[in-house]
């Protein structure tokens, strides 16, 4: 199969689509654990252990997109269609998800050990990531259900070493 990414990236990149669902569902916790102390009260034990998961996923997740970042940098992807406009709007958002997933993975860290001022702005960011990710899907099942190409494999199934003709005719 020509393309694709290496068995790193996709490992990186479904550890990540696996992390952030959890924390949507974790994040609710941050609020009740925070108004409990402001009300004197001592948070849930449930709420307390949903904050740090929520917090220490946050920092996996930012670590994580950070190797991702590296490894895109250093291996990139082959195969893709740049000159296309669909090409040029999936470039767009893969590197808005890397900004925007590094950006609230420091917030969050930011909002937990510094400042939390910064809140707002960390469930903003989630209210972003949460429409990229509509988007990223909705793409996904087009070019699975519609387009019928080969562009979600290229995130399933790692790409192969090239062969001796594809390095010297230059194909990949």
């Amino acid at each position: 199969m020509k393309g694709g990414y290496s068995l790193a990236q996709i490992g990186l990149h479904w550890l990540v689509a696996l992390l952030v669902p959890l924390q949507y569902l974790t994040g609710g916790s941050i609020e009740r654990t925070h108004n409990a102390v402001h009300m004197g009260m001592g948070p849930s034990y449930w709420d307390t252990v949903q904050h740090h998961l929520h917090n220490y996923a946050g920092m996996a997740i930012g670590l994580l997109m950070g190797m991702r970042l590296v490894l895109r940098l250093v291996q990139p992807p082959h195969g893709s269609a740049p000159g296309t406009w669909t090409g040029r709007a999936a470039t767009v958002l893969h590197h808005a998800f890397y900004a925007a997933i590094i950006a609230q993975a420091c917030m969050g860290f930011v909002a937990s050990y510094f400042w939390f001022g910064i809140a707002p702005y960390h469930v903003a960011g989630s209210r972003i990531i949460l429409a990229m990710v509509a988007l990223h899907l909705a793409a996904a099942a087009w070019h699975t259900l519609i387009a019928r190409d080969a562009t979600v494999d290229r995130m399933v199934f790692p790409r192969g070493k090239p062969s001796a003709h594809e390095l010297q005719s230059g194909q990949r």
